[in-house]
């Protein structure tokens, strides 16, 4: 009589691994989480670059196009104010074409007086300068480096083909972007509109951009577009009263200190501090030279002092009251900013990179909840949310 054992459940040696849909195991454990965190990191910041290279590389093909928009909205922020004002007594038109004619003028004699100086002025400039880094020369050579020849003349010849290059980059971005008759039409044409419709109906305009975004981004990229607009024009007032300001400085300076040539130099001065940190000291360094051929070296040492001075009330004064918010970066990422505004566009994007990193660093604080001094407190950090439309 045979008796029959219970069978018992077969117990599993190793646990079940986890598997998807598909059969593919989902274990991840072997992987660190550090890892898998940096993972996803990388490949969202590779497609965020790949994204802003097409831009890029469709903003350049239309280059002249995109910057004589982005000049109306300089002039527009320029002129936006001064409208405003007189609007308060006269129709929105004739507003504006006062404004129009007013700013126009301002421009007009700001140039007139910079290139009268630079003609009337600039051989005997160019001698200055001549004399005065012969000498420069001469007290690397016989002063407490004691630098040899062939030293001094790798520097000048560095110095001297780093300078035409700068000078090369602009000629070449100038002439680029106006290579035919044609593409200067369009240009002048797209920057005259601009203007005329950024002042008359700009809530419109951004209006019927917004209203074509998906409804669960709209609020976020309105109020992003309000503080990018705010930080481009804050900056583009700011910038040329800090620029008028540095010129004004210099030119007291130099002439308390009787160094010939001051109304050109602080010409210089003003056009140097369009690129703000570097550009006014760069420009300041003509006016130490010229001081040391024609003053000698104790009032060019006297001219640094004063560009150290003016430097400061630039950075500590001038632009905390003029720009207030506007722009708030660190000098460094400024100079970074300008860094690569150099490299891409030359000198049109050293003179833009500024204020574009401004917006792009307003918005960027507004999106990530960073921003202490938020304009629109109501306004939570972006989240995505479905769209309801």
């Amino acid at each position: 009589m045979s008796s029959t054992q219970p069978s018992q459940p077969s117990q599993p040696s190793q646990a079940a691994e986890p598997t998807s849909e598909s059969g593919v195991s989902t274990d991840q454990s072997e992987v660190p989480g550090t890892l898998r965190n940096l993972a996803g990191i990388t490949w969202r910041l590779l497609v965020l670059l790949a994204g802003v290279a097409v831009i890029v590389v469709i903003f350049g093909a239309i280059f002249p196009v995109v910057f004589a928009l982005f000049f109306a909205m300089l002039v527009t922020a320029w002129t936006q104010p001064v409208m405003n004002l007189i609007h308060r007594v006269l129709p929105k038109v004739i507003s504006m074409i006062l404004a129009l004619a007013l700013i126009g003028s301002a421009i007009i004699a700001i140039l007139y007086v910079v290139i009268s100086s630079s003609i009337n002025e600039g051989p005997k400039l160019l001698t200055s300068l001549k004399s005065g880094l012969a000498e420069l020369e001469d007290w690397l050579q016989k002063g407490p480096l004691k630098l040899s020849d062939d030293d001094v003349s790798s520097l000048l010849s560095q110095a001297s083909s780093y300078g035409e290059t700068a000078a090369k980059g602009v000629a070449t971005s100038l002439v680029g972007s106006v290579s035919s008759l044609g593409t200067l039409v369009i240009a002048g044409s797209v920057f005259i509109f601009g203007v005329i419709f950024f002042l008359l109906t700009p809530e419109r305009i951004w209006n019927w951009f917004v209203s074509w975004l998906p409804k669960s981004v709209e609020e976020p990229v309105n109020v992003s577009g309000t503080l990018a607009w705010g930080s481009i024009s804050g900056y583009t007032r700011g910038i040329v009263v800090i620029a008028f300001c540095d010129a004004t400085l210099v030119f007291i300076g130099l002439t308390i200190l009787q160094v010939p040539l001051a109304p050109a130099l602080s010409a210089v001065v003003f056009l140097g501090a369009f690129i703000p940190v570097i550009g006014a000291p760069i420009a300041t360094f003509f006016a130490a030279v010229v001081a040391l051929a024609e003053r000698g070296p104790l009032i060019a040492v006297l001219v640094i002092v004063l560009t150290v001075i003016v430097g400061s009330f630039d950075g500590d004064v001038m632009q905390p009251l003029v720009m207030g918010k506007a722009v708030s970066l660190h000098p460094l990422a400024i100079i970074l900013a300008i860094a690569a505004g150099s490299i891409a566009l030359g000198i049109v994007g050293a003179l833009i990179a500024v204020p574009i990193a401004g917006a792009v660093y307003s918005v960027a604080k507004y999106l990530t909840g960073r921003d202490p001094n938020n304009p629109f407190p109501s306004t939570q950090p972006f989240v995505p949310v479905p769209d309801t439309k």
